[in-house]
């Protein structure tokens, strides 16, 4: 009678669920946190994610040429899309001719093969400003935001380049396969500007060659958490998780 009982006893322990079992406590190495953190978000977790980028370039008269762009993905998306709008204004000055920059930068060709976040201000002028600037806003919201009834500004397809111009330069902003990227060449030799997001990278770079110039690159990423309490099956999930790491030695 005993020996049944025992061996009932160790089936049902068998049977028990691994979350049940004790969980204990595992070292991770910093190589093993490094590769691990910031780069998992809960199935569903996610429910809204913009992008908003903006150039501007503004010469020593305030003529100011720059654009805009933005776009929103949330759950009801079907496909993705960057509106652009493009910024021209003129400025009190605008009458008067400015300067030939005679300034002059050698070198950077490396530049275009950098990966992740480079910013770069080169300068070889006077009374200058360069602001470049990359801005994460995560937040908990128990819905998406609503969208746009009417986007702001003409769809930039795929493949396309939208351009404007004016006394402070001219402006391009393209879509290529693998990104967005904003151009800026200002007139009389006063300097250029790019910034580029495509692969997983962003990149603004800035030239000034003449003097008197203010010119600007934000991008920023929005990000919206579902703000839920985790179910018992979610938590669940996290545990087999950290159980799976021991199969890799740790």
């Amino acid at each position: 009678m005993k020996t049944s009982i025992w061996l009932a006893v160790l089936c049902l322990a068998a049977s028990l669920p691994t979350q049940a079992q004790t969980l204990k406590p595992i070292e991770l190495k910093d190589q093993e946190l490094a590769n691990l953190r910031g780069r998992f978000v809960m199935p569903g977790r996610i429910i809204s994610f913009g992008i908003v980028m903006s150039s501007t370039w503004q010469n020593a008269n305030g003529e100011v040429i720059g654009a805009r762009s933005s776009m929103q993905i949330q759950q009801t998306t079907i496909t993705p899309q960057f509106y652009v709008s493009m910024i021209d204004e003129k400025g009190s000055d605008s009458a008067r001719s400015q300067n030939i920059g005679t300034g002059s930068v050698t070198g950077g060709s490396g530049l275009n093969s950098t990966e992740g976040v480079t910013q770069v201000v080169r300068a070889a002028g006077d009374n200058n400003s360069a602001y470049n600037n990359v801005d994460i806003n995560v937040s908990k919201a128990n819905q998406a935001p609503a969208p746009a009834m009417q986007p702001q500004g003409e769809a930039l397809g795929a493949g396309s380049t939208l351009v404007g111009a004016n006394g402070a330069g001219s402006m391009s902003v393209s879509s290529t396969g693998s990104g967005v990227q904003f151009n800026i060449i200002a007139n009389n030799n006063q300097g250029s500007t790019v910034q580029r997001l495509a692969q997983g990278g962003l990149m603004q770079n800035t030239t000034l060659l003449g003097a008197g110039n203010k010119v600007s690159n934000l991008t920023s990423l929005n990000v919206v958490l579902r703000d839920n309490v985790p179910t018992a099956g979610a938590l669940n999930g996290n545990l087999d998780q950290l159980k799976g790491l021991r199969t890799l030695g740790f």
